[in-house]
């Protein structure tokens, strides 16, 4: 709950300069944004409410949900809010400067009046709110996770037929020996259950649990005379793509004969799969009236989905389809509102019925990245620690104050690659080297953001190449789609980048359908990759990756930001970063308010 901003005058825009109540408190300190006062303003106008304690629980509800909580828990907000630090002021020359307050100074609501407050409120009684007793929910997020219990608990109601000896048989033949007990069980799990969520770290064999369970429900099918409709889908386009290549791999050593039964299966985005409805930016043309027409519903990197995504998701399976969660939930959850697979692991956890089979088992060799990611799920800084230090060849820690010399040996080389690549139109070849190497930062903006490493990395490039790169998409710019754009069939994730082609200069997009290409014009939001935020990076991997870590009072410096950023790497990780960062990140787990873990532990 430290997810606030730092005042710069009072003409900022953030600022409500109109509000003089207990909301203007909360909003010069940084807590809630001009937003967050207009939304609280507006619903009290619509319930009469005028009760400024009531609207500070709806400004505050409205932060909690920019800040990926589905809710706001009222009696922990101010011990959730008094426990980060305050902001350091920035420099600025201006007389206007707002002087950050201290959050123990703010005129907090006695806890038991503000709680009696909200639940006697009007915009409880209207519908507007929904407080659970502890939980405040704008209406939204409140109707959407209910859906998503109730359809849940629908689907766990009935069970699908099966043949349990076939199914024994096709998975003993594609899964031979001991050491594939687990995806086993998973399989098993599924073929007798509507909702299956399969959760593992990297390496524990999520994907080839998932081959192999495609292969047996292909039998179970065709032992009936029928034939399965399979979907696979993931939230961005990148993880698609690896989605679909990965199953193919895990494929590789099953006969002929089962890797046949896998061919012509694709992976889309899960809005590609539920296809975005024009009309409306909000829903989808697959829905509870107009369902999928799959049997088997595969979902991958579902930590990344959302509340309302999965909702739509739920929504639109039929019935009677398998749906096949897949994930990791120690990665970073959705950039939305929502850690919907988290709260599935957390609320079946100790339930007879739980449909989570979780894979622990490593079924490749333990490097150091494996080691180093297996201490960050620890929740154990000493164990990182001693990993970092150890000396491993595939982890190496950078301690230097400026990173600048260490960022400039490992991201030039990648850069000039692709960049002849490009001049030369390997298209391919220019993917491929790109895909060597990611630099990954916390922050898109600072010192140790995005966007200030793109542009060092940029001015290097030029003065080596000897080309200003004035252009907007100059030859060798590697790029990130950071949109949908149903219209070019390239999605929020994709990356590529700018070649020289006979015609002039030309845009290739990496997508799960293979490279595309287009004019320059056509393509309109988009971010340079030299470096890229953690965030953009989940679903994605790189041969190696450079992990900057932000200073330690950084709010977004997490345990599952370092875990997501150091499994993004295949054969080494750098990390750059000081022994406190370090322990910070590790100290310290992202809070995400949500009563689905809760209402489902409770059946």
């Amino acid at each position: 709950m430290s997810d606030v901003f730092i005042p710069t005058g009072t003409h900022d825009p953030r600022l409500v300069r109109s509000e003089h109540g207990l909301l203007a408190h909360f909003n010069t300190a940084g807590v809630i944004t001009a937003g967050d006062v207009h939304v609280a303003r507006a619903l009290g106008e619509i319930g009469q409410e005028k009760d400024p304690g009531v609207l500070l629980a709806v400004a505050l509800t409205c932060r909690a949900v920019r800040s990926g909580s589905v809710c706001l828990d009222l009696t922990a907000v101010a011990d959730d809010l008094l426990g980060a630090a305050v902001p350091e002021q920035p420099a600025v020359t201006t007389d206007e400067v707002v002087e950050p307050t201290a959050y123990d100074d703010l005129p907090w609501p006695e806890t038991d009046a503000w709680v009696a407050a909200v639940a006697g409120s009007s915009l409880v009684g209207l519908g507007v709110l929904h407080w659970t007793g502890r939980l405040l929910y704008l209406d939204r997020y409140f109707e959407q996770e209910s859906q998503v219990l109730d359809d849940l608990t629908a689907r766990s109601r009935t069970a699908p037929e099966h043949d349990l000896a076939l199914m024994q048989t096709s998975l003993a033949r594609v899964f031979p020996g001991a050491g594939y007990d687990e995806q086993r069980e998973a399989c098993l799990r599924a073929a007798h259950q509507w909702t299956t969520v399969i959760t593992g770290g990297p390496g524990t064999g999520k994907t080839t649990a998932v081959a192999g369970l495609l292969v047996a429900l292909h039998e179970q099918y065709a032992a009936r005379g029928q034939r399965v409709r399979i979907a696979m889908a993931a939230p961005t386009g990148k993880a698609a793509a690896r989605l679909q290549e990965a199953v193919r791999g895990a494929a590789a050593h099953f006969s002929e004969e089962d890797r046949a039964r896998l061919e012509g299966i694709q992976a889309s985005t899960l809005h590609r799969l539920l296809r975005m409805d024009p009309g409306n930016s909000t829903r989808f043309r697959h829905h509870r009236a107009n369902r999928l027409p799959h049997d088997v519903v595969v979902v991958d990197e579902t930590s990344m989905v959302s509340l309302t995504m999965m909702a739509r998701l739920l929504e639109a399976v039929r019935p009677d389809a398998r749906l096949i969660l897949v994930g990791d939930p120690d990665q970073l959850s959705s950039v939305d509102a929502g850690a919907v697979l988290g709260d599935l692991v957390d609320g079946y956890r100790d339930r007879a019925d739980s449909p989570v089979a979780a894979l622990s088992t490593s079924h490749r060799f333990q490097g150091g990245i494996d080691l180093l990611a297996e201490a960050l799920r620890s929740d154990d800084p000493d164990a990182v620690l001693t990993v970092l230090a150890h000396g491993h060849p595939d982890v190496e820690w950078v301690h230097d104050t400026d990173p600048a010399t260490t960022i400039r040996t490992v991201t030039l080389d990648v850069a000039q690659r692709a960049r002849d690549a490009a001049l030369a139109d390997d298209r391919a070849g220019a993917i491929r080297e790109l895909a060597a190497h990611r630099l990954l930062c916390a922050h898109r903006d600072g010192p140790f953001g995005v966007k200030h490493w793109n542009r060092r990395i940029e001015q290097w490039l030029s003065a080596v190449v000897g080309d200003p790169l004035q252009e907007s998409y100059y030859v060798g710019r590697p790029l990130l789609v950071t949109s949908n754009d149903y219209s070019l069939g390239v999605y929020n994730g994709d990356s590529g980048v700018v070649v020289q082609t006979d015609q002039g200069r030309r845009v290739v997009i990496d997508t799960s359908d293979g490279l595309r290409e287009f004019a320059p014009s056509r393509m309109s939001d988009v971010d340079t990759m030299h470096a890229m935020t953690i965030h953009k990076a989940q679903g994605s991997q790189a041969r190696e990756v450079t992990v900057l870590l932000p200073p330690e009072d950084s709010r977004l410096l997490t345990r599952e930001l370092f875990y997501t950023a150091v499994t993004r790497a295949q054969e080494k990780v750098r990390v750059i970063g000081s022994e406190a960062e370090v322990r910070a990140a590790v100290m310290r787990t992202a809070q995400r308010a949500s009563g689905l873990a809760e209402r489902l532990a409770n059946g």
